[in-house]
């Protein structure tokens, strides 16, 4: 891999790595235990990972069929998740000892996983379109996602330790504004 293509990669990753970014913030606001923020960091990067070789593979066939109305999927996925969130966070302190709802797990953590790795699946297609080589760039994909997550949930918790459950809403509302960027895509 050349450094062009190095610094291609990164620059790539780092821009799909954003999105994973705010939602780790805003799940991390949740104060997750260790094994939930294991399982939001690492499917972010499995998926962000496995979008670009999906998009190679499926070619403009299948995209072409979901191109109109990607950006609204993950519109619909990522507004959900922001709602029950914001739901969550406006709940009185005596429900805090109730069982809530996990975003890191089943269909919620395959939601945010696909919501946030939707723009891979282009760039992979767009890789496969100029024949630009894409395993080593999917995985550095997947490992910068992976990282920006982490660091997103280690910023989330802090934040929530240091100013209470006010943070979770703010992280709700990180992920309606992520939800209507999407629209735009």
């Amino acid at each position: 891999m050349s450094l062009s293509d190095l610094l291609f990669s990164l620059g790539v990753a780092f821009a799909l790595g954003c999105d994973a970014f705010a939602v780790g913030l805003a799940v991390g606001t949740s104060n997750p235990c260790r094994r939930a923020c294991f399982r939001l960091w690492f499917h972010f990067g499995l998926f962000q990972f496995l979008m670009p070789i999906i998009g190679w593979y499926v070619g403009s066939s299948v995209f072409e069929h979901i191109k109109d109305f990607d950006h609204w999927l993950a519109f619909g996925l990522m507004f959900v998740i922001a709602s029950r969130m914001l739901h969550e966070s406006l709940q009185k302190e005596k429900d805090e000892e109730e069982q809530r709802a996990d975003p890191t797990r089943g269909w919620s953590l395959v939601a945010l996983s696909i919501a946030t790795s939707i723009d891979a699946l282009g760039v992979g297609f767009s890789m496969g379109i100029a024949r630009m080589n894409l395993f080593k760039p999917a995985v550095i994909i997947g490992i910068t996602a992976a990282a920006m997550t982490f660091v997103g949930l280690r910023l989330g918790r802090r934040l929530t330790h240091a100013y209470g459950k006010k943070v979770e809403t703010a992280g709700a509302i990180i992920l309606y504004l992520i939800a209507f960027k999407l629209l735009a895509i």
